[in-house]
């Protein structure tokens, strides 16, 4: 009974590491969410000890033999919310932060805690004999992954994709969020003309002829 108990055990720690991995590969592959992967300290210990997980390289192996998973980093690329992802690095509280962890010990412990763990060694030791690693290598000699590549410039999604240029709506969410003050996160009120005011009034030339609109007196209470 407790033989299978550790069994069942080992198996589901398996099953979510494997679903962890895939996690991690996923947003590492992906322009608009790497920024959350690798942003702030917690995010950063996490991610760093994802990529000692051996699991962690075989499911990026095995993305990076898909040609979708390019096709939706390009996406990602050319879409202008991807922007706002990266206002993060302009709040000055993300460098409060990381000042922070610098003097953190469990920071570093963090850090290091998975390179002092010998189940770590033991998991790239074991990776030669991995089934993931042999499906992956077996791969390479299936004539479908070189089909699936030989057919990827036709595929619907990647038609698109190379289209995308030449519509002007692109360009209109790409003005649409550079003058968006919700782009520059803590620094988008520099960007805000309304938070000049009066000042904006006075540098424009025109501001003289502007007739200035006063707001309609609210009628008196009848008695």
């Amino acid at each position: 009974m407790k033989l299978s108990t550790l069994t069942s055990a080992l198996v589901l720690s398996s099953i979510a590491s494997i679903s962890f991995a895939g996690d991690v590969a996923s947003d590492l592959l992906d322009p608009a969410k790497i920024v959350g992967a690798v942003a702030t300290p917690k995010a950063a210990v996490a991610t760093a000890q994802a990529l000692l997980d051996p699991a962690t390289s075989i499911a990026l192996m095995q993305k990076g033999m898909d040609p979708a998973t390019f096709t939706k980093m390009a996406q990602s690329a050319m879409d202008p919310k991807t922007v706002s992802a990266y206002a993060v690095f302009a709040d000055p509280a993300l460098y409060t932060q990381w000042a922070t962890a610098s003097m953190d010990p469990n920071f570093y412990m963090g850090m290091a805690t998975p390179m002092m763990n010998p189940n770590t060694y033991i998991k790239w030791a074991m990776t030669p004999v991995d089934p993931r690693v042999w499906n992956a290598g077996m791969q390479l000699v299936n004539p479908a992954l070189y089909t699936n590549w030989a057919m990827a410039p036709l595929a619907p999604a990647n038609t698109n994709l190379m289209l995308a240029p030449l519509n002007p709506n692109l360009y209109t969410a790409w003005a649409g969020t550079a003058v968006d003050p919700k782009t520059y996160g803590t620094f988008g009120a520099f960007v805000n003309p309304t938070t000049y005011g009066q000042i904006t009034n006075m540098a424009n030339p025109f501001a003289a002829f502007i007739p200035a609109v006063v707001p309609a007196a609210a009628p008196a209470a009848k008695k």
